[in-house]
This record gives C-alpha cells, sequence and structure tokens, in this order.
C-alpha cells in the first residue's frame, strides 16, 4: 500500500521513493542472492566507460561469465573501451529487467587482459565469433587464438539494485492509488552493497 508523505521527509530533504523502499535488514546472503539472481537472469548489460573529452560512454555487452561479485567480457583488442579502461579503470555496469522493473548498478575496477589469458578458451563459445568475423587468413579467425580476443575483468566496488515485490497488476495498483491519495509508491526493495561487504562476500566465495 502507497505509505504517505510526512512533515519529517521534507524537513530533513529525504527523497520518500528511496527512504520508503530501502532495506538494509535482510541478510547480506538474501541480499547477495537477489543481486546474483537479477544479474544472471538478464546477461546482458551497459558496460559504461569514461572517455576524456565526452564523458561516460556506454555500450551493450554479454556477461561471459560471473564470479561472486565480479564480471568477465570477452572483448576485442582493437575497441575504444581499451583505450579508455586504461585511463581510467573505474566503470560502471548496469543491468535492467524491462518485464518486472527490476535493475541493478555496479561500479568496479576494471582490468584488461593479455590473449593468453587461459580463461578465453573456458568461456568462448561458437556465438562469439559472430562478433569478429574470419579474415580467411588462419589467424584472425574469431576463435579464442584470436589475437584480438582479450578479457576485461570487473571486480565490483559498489553495487546497488532494486527489486520488485509485486507483479505488473499490483505495481499499476500501487501507483494509481499513491497518485489518487498523495502517498508514496512502494512497490520493491532497495539495497546496497558496500566495498567492505563485498570484499567479504568475495572472500567468502574464494
Amino acid at each position: 500500500m502507497p505509505e504517505q508523505l510526512t512533515q519529517h521527509e521534507i524537513s530533513s530533504q529525504t527523497d520518500p521513493s528511496v527512504a520508503k523502499q530501502w532495506d538494509n535488514e535482510a541478510p547480506m546472503s538474501t541480499q547477495f542472492g537477489d543481486f546474483y539472481s537479477i544479474a544472471d537472469g538478464i546477461k546482458v548489460c551497459l558496460l559504461s566507460t569514461y572517455r576524456n573529452g565526452t564523458g561516460p560512454v556506454g555500450r551493450s555487452m554479454a556477461v561471459a561469465k560471473r564470479t561472486g561479485p565480479d564480471f568477465l567480457f570477452l572483448a576485442n583488442a582493437h575497441s575504444q573501451k581499451f583505450q579508455e579502461i586504461e585511463k581510467n579503470p573505474e566503470v560502471q555496469i548496469t543491468f535492467q529487467n524491462s518485464s518486472t522493473q527490476d535493475w541493478v548498478s555496479v561500479t568496479g575496477k576494471a582490468t584488461t587482459t593479455s590473449n593468453s589469458d587461459p580463461r578465453i578458451k573456458d568461456i568462448w563459445s561458437q556465438g562469439t565469433r559472430a562478433w569478429f568475423g574470419d579474415l580467411g587468413d588462419g589467424k584472425h579467425t574469431g576463435g579464442p587464438e584470436d589475437p584480438r580476443m582479450k578479457l576485461i575483468e570487473i571486480k565490483a566496488t559498489y553495487i546497488s539494485y532494486w527489486k520488485a515485490q509485486v507483479g505488473a497488476l499490483g505495481f499499476m495498483k500501487e501507483v494509481v492509488g499513491a497518485a489518487i491519495t498523495g502517498g508514496v509508491a512502494n512497490t520493491g526493495v532497495l539495497r546496497h552493497m558496500l566495498e567492505e561487504d563485498i570484499e567479504r562476500e568475495r572472500s567468502n566465495r574464494s
């Protein structure tokens, strides 16, 4: 049900939509579990880097592998994003489910690897070849040995996400009810994990 806006929220300059959906009581195991569920269910995200003279630049990327709170991507070494990561390794990846409106935002530090990284063979698939092309020279084949094939690894430093607690009909009822009553819609939970939480999760999984 929509919750009423309070004078205290106005006086304290609080965003009521954030405050009324904020959840810092769920166990960390639940918070990370829901985060993994949302990210794994979407698989394709926007990877944003910082381009000098332009600002943040995003592009669609398929996640090759997730290990705990960290992500691996296969990418073409000729892509401009490698130059951007070299100059500024702080990046952001975002996911959104258009059906449920669930979303995830991950801030992290990116590193890149050479084509000799053995993990490339582990996560490469035939579908990857379609994005690289085959020159026909036996070298630039789009296969795992292609020298253009490199990894981008992102280690999370901050994670935030919103998870729906109602279905599509419940969402509409909540929004309409809030608009009519002057309340604030409460349709899900908003959570975040700080760097120390992420380090602990990473350590628990190692």
